[in-house]
């Protein structure tokens, strides 16, 4: 079953995009709660005239996520965590500890568009991915410490 997402959805896909998904899923999940409607012949031939119109958009909203990566690529930041003796972290850092520290560097960051490769368990440096459009992506380098 063919979809156009009327929102991003982090496993699927992101705003605008025709996907193909299982039939249960569409019908019964992302069509009630409004995250998606049916792709018909009429839909698609509505949602690429949207598309063309929304392009110049589109462009802009681009350009300012090149823009805040450029500007996110000379960050560096430090993130205190409580350790034991041996340098092993107690709980791990996330991504809310990311968005925080980048909020306090003056960077409004929403948490759920950064994403960490690894489980950070232990002091060191790591870096972290920020997804800022559908085509940007900035990765950001931190250092875990002990407080």
């Amino acid at each position: 079953m063919e979809v156009i997402l009327k929102q991003d959805i982090h496993t699927l896909g992101y705003k605008n995009d025709i996907v193909t998904v299982k039939n249960g899923y569409g019908r019964n999940y992302l069509i009630p709660t409004g995250m998606a409607v049916l792709a018909t012949e009429s839909a698609k031939k509505m949602h690429a005239e949207n598309m063309r119109q929304s392009a110049h958009k589109q462009e802009k909203i681009k350009n300012e996520a090149l823009e805040l990566a450029k500007k996110l690529e000379a960050v560096s930041l430090t993130v205190g965590a409580k350790t034991s003796t041996t340098g092993k972290i107690f709980g791990s850092v996330n991504n809310i500890q990311i968005a925080e520290a980048l909020e306090a560097k003056g960077f409004e960051i929403d948490r759920k568009v950064i994403a960490i490769k690894d489980a950070v368990k232990e002091i060191g440096k790591y870096t972290a991915t920020v997804k800022l459009h559908k085509e940007v992506k900035v990765d950001i380098a931190f250092e875990v410490v002990s407080e």
